[in-house]
């Protein structure tokens, strides 16, 4: 009789901290701003900081982190966005429950 191993697949996520939230790209309004639906139910205008505008190409529908401003709770930046397999892991998980059921 073969023995089977077992493997165990590591997925390693971001999660959000302190005041980060997951989002869900809406609408691309121009530039480097776009309208993120939080799993907190508000739409927030969302931008791109300078530092990370190159490095991430988003579209509608892209999974992100984002992080409210703190003297106005209806902006924010976008601070990571998931790849396909990370996407998968969060909705296994439960993360985008709350996201989801609005749409």
């Amino acid at each position: 009789m073969e023995q089977q191993e077992q493997q165990t697949e590591f997925v390693r996520v971001k999660l959000p901290r302190g005041n980060e939230i997951i989002g869900v790209i809406e609408q691309r309004v121009g530039g480097i701003r776009m309208m993120v639906k939080c799993a907190d139910g508000k739409t927030r205008n969302c931008r791109v900081p300078g530092r990370l505008k190159r490095a991430l190409w988003l579209r509608e529908g892209d999974v992100v982190i984002i992080e409210p401003w703190e003297f106005d709770n209806e902006k924010g930046d976008v601070l990571f966005k998931y790849n396909p397999t990370q996407v998968q892991w969060l909705d296994k998980k439960g993360y985008l429950d709350k996201i989801k059921s609005s749409f």
